[in-house]
């Protein structure tokens, strides 16, 4: 079947009616631009199963997204929407890029959820912009961003709950919006260790993508370990 678009970690697909489309998870690993490729074992089927039930749960608590049902270990079949092209970073510790950036020491608690936005566009490296420049620039409307904004909180408070009762900490994580036809927002993308950064509760190891990024080994293992808690705890805790 010929594909719609193909990205870093995952492929498009024209879905079997119209409005939606299928979206299969490969195993491809980028950091840094795409300077960094890999192959990890098992990463695809890994994030589209963490991302289904993710979807499922915040659908449950009256977060929109664009998730229909799982078709296969690595496939999902979502609404076709139009992505906002806006990357929404939400932070509750000092991690990462934000870390270098300002030279604080990763692992601080912020004071409460920090949102920032990059622009989605590989040419320029997605840079940040504040919210009154991607609407200057008619990435989004002011409604717009009013309302990622509220349910980008929405889901940062619910998914910090969730995982907290399976032993792993929210640090941070990037979110995605896309209109649909009746230019309604929903969360859509994915939700994995690829998107956000899980740290072990009792010792602060690294679950999610840093172990790629900084050769710390124990990728596959990681990933799996996230999917087994998702998995063994009840849909509703």
């Amino acid at each position: 079947m010929d594909k719609l678009y193909e990205g870093k970690a995952k492929i498009i697909y024209p879905g079997p009616e119209e409005g939606v489309v299928r979206v299969y998870f490969k195993d491809d690993a980028t950091a840094f631009n795409g300077q960094k490729r890999a192959q990890i074992a098992g990463k695809g089927a890994v994030n589209n199963r963490i991302s289904a039930a993710l979807f499922r749960y915040l659908e449950a608590r009256g977060v929109p997204t664009h998730f229909v049902r799982e078709l296969s270990e690595r496939e999902m079949l979502v609404k076709q929407v139009q992505i906002v092209p806006l990357e929404v970073i939400v932070r509750n510790r000092t991690a990462g890029t934000f870390s270098r950036r300002y030279g604080v020491e990763e692992g601080r608690v912020l004071p409460e959820p920090l949102l920032e936005f990059s622009y989605k566009n590989d040419a320029l490296g997605d840079p940040l912009i504040y919210g009154e420049a991607a609407i200057a620039l008619g990435l989004v409307t002011d409604e717009e961003l009013s309302r990622i904004r509220e349910l980008a909180l929405r889901v940062n408070g619910l998914l910090r709950d969730y995982f907290a009762r399976r032993g792993l900490e929210l640090v941070d994580f990037k979110l995605e919006f896309g209109r649909l036809p009746d230019g309604g927002l929903v969360l859509a993308d994915e939700i994995s260790p690829d998107t956000m950064r899980l740290w072990e509760m009792k010792t602060g190891e690294k679950m999610d993508k840093d172990r790629f990024r900084r050769d710390l080994g124990g990728v596959e293992e990681a990933y799996q370990e996230v999917l087994r808690r998702v998995l063994e705890a009840p849909a509703s805790a």
